[in-house]
């Protein structure tokens, strides 16, 4: 199924993920709106882009509205927003408790919340870009699963209530992906962590298969990890 024409909503666009997706997308003629904490259009054009704090109900109901208003409706979110901070979980301050389940689960909430009416009526999908820490538990990652284990079951939820209206709903859920995820000082994750994760344009390749997938068809879940990738069993 082609993407040419269509409208999408990333959430999370700025850099990592959320980029290599929004690059992805407009290359094969996807209309975009993209929700980023700094406001990045990436340079591609047919884009809006603002400042959104997907924490903020307010932040994506007015990117999604700007987008809908300027390119007709919306047929494609893709949540990917997310933090991450690990260790173990009395180590864990109350920032960043709060910050995981605020981005990551209420972040996805909001997104759907605000996209969703204006993808009535028109056959859609929402990708939720989850984790394999939302598939099974890890230690020393407890809050991140948990809020990784919400974003799952909503997005199954939601395909049985969509289902019929003709949205699909797709949760994605990769390993580790070699991004700036949780380096910041304090967040658990050091850069010689990275070699030997996946790309964030690995993890775009898996979201684009699928959204082209015949309307017939639905994609509940897809699970990715890298074949060097053996710390999780």
């Amino acid at each position: 199924m082609t993407l040419e024409g269509k409208i999408a909503i990333v959430t999370g666009a700025s850099r990592g993920i959320g980029a290599a997706v929004a690059r992805a997308l407009h290359d094969r003629g996807v209309r975009l709106g993209l929700a980023s904490r700094s406001g990045d259009d990436l340079g591609l054009a047919d884009t809006v882009a603002q400042p959104c704090d997907v924490r903020e109900l307010a932040s994506l109901t007015a990117l999604c509205d700007a987008t809908a208003e300027r390119f007709g409706g919306i047929d494609i979110l893709v949540a990917n927003a997310g933090v991450g901070a690990y260790g173990p979980f009395l180590d864990l301050s109350q920032a960043h408790l709060d910050e995981m389940i605020d981005v990551n689960l209420k972040g996805t909430l909001y997104a759907v919340r605000a996209a969703l009416p204006h993808m009535l009526g028109r056959e859609g999908d929402v990708i939720t870009v989850a984790s394999e820490a939302g598939r099974r538990g890890l230690p020393y990652e407890a809050v991140y699963c948990a809020s990784k284990f919400g974003q799952v079951g909503f997005t199954r939820a939601l395909d049985h209530e969509l289902r019929e209206q003709g949205i699909r709903c797709t949760n994605v859920c990769p390993g580790g992906v070699a991004t700036d995820f949780a380096l910041d000082e304090g967040r658990g994750r050091t850069p010689d962590a990275l070699p030997g994760m996946m790309t964030a344009e690995d993890v775009a390749e898996v979201v684009v298969f699928a959204l082209e997938r015949p309307r017939h068809l639905r994609i509940l879940e897809t699970a990715l990890r890298p074949v060097t990738e053996s710390s999780w069993g």
